[in-house]
């Protein structure tokens, strides 16, 4: 039996992979029973190449590489409709947060649902962490919810809750409240925040910042939307 299925999306990170791995296990070790279900997002580099490699050394570890690049959310999306753990962890390719912290995330599966890290002392540009308080900000308003760090990669949230995802593109910003939609328990707990040690981020802050807000809008008439009914005993 597969306790945990960890998903990582990659993009262009040929730099990143085998450290990526290498952070992976050595985090986890013999801790609880896992899988690595690593989601090439139609990459251009030599990515595909060395995630066959790691996947031909350890059978613990499952590469979906798509055909071209589909985004965030779809590649999120595959990993989750594949995995096989009872318990789902999400990190970034670029390790701007560490491994590490599924263990300590792994504690607060007794009592809920959905575990939404919250980055600490955020090694992000000026701007960057702006942006991002006020994207969370604006977020938060239209959708009524609480999560301060939604934007953050490292989450942890039981396989039933992925069951229940029906997910649009962008909407891998939203895991949380959408998993409090559905009826789920979700906490937010802090995680550790380090720097890119290789590569360069696939996001800007502008060229997101529309597409963010249109989602965040759609989510938030959905949520008004949503159908909520008791049935009288």
């Amino acid at each position: 039996m597969i306790e945990l299925s960890i998903i990582a999306p990659i993009y262009n990170e040929e730099e990143n992979i085998e450290y990526l791995y290498q952070s992976i296990t050595h985090a986890l070790n013999d801790k609880i029973s896992y899988e690595i279900i690593l989601v090439n997002d139609g990459s251009l580099d030599n990515s595909a190449t060395l995630l066959n490699n790691i996947a031909n050394d350890n059978l613990a570890v499952h590469v979906i590489h798509f055909e071209e690049n589909c985004g965030q959310t779809a590649a999120l999306w595959a990993g989750m409709r594949t995995a096989k753990g009872e318990l789902i962890a999400i990190i970034d390719a670029d390790l701007q947060t560490d491994p590490k912290d599924i263990v300590t995330l792994l504690p607060y599966m007794d009592n809920y649902d959905f575990v939404n890290g919250k980055r600490t002392n955020r090694q992000d540009t000026f701007i960057k962490k702006v942006s991002s308080k006020v994207g969370n900000g604006v977020r938060n308003f239209i959708t009524h919810d609480t999560i301060e760090d939604t934007g953050c990669p490292m989450k942890l949230f039981k396989k039933e809750v992925a069951n229940k995802y029906y997910l649009f593109e962008g909407m891998h910003r939203f895991l949380p409240t959408l998993a409090k939609m559905n009826g789920y328990r979700v906490i937010e707990i802090p995680v550790s925040h380090r720097e890119r040690k290789f590569g360069t981020s696939k996001y800007g802050i502008f060229n997101r910042a529309f597409v963010g807000l249109m989602d965040t809008i759609v989510v938030g008439w959905l949520k008004k939307r949503h159908i909520r009914y008791k049935i009288r005993k």
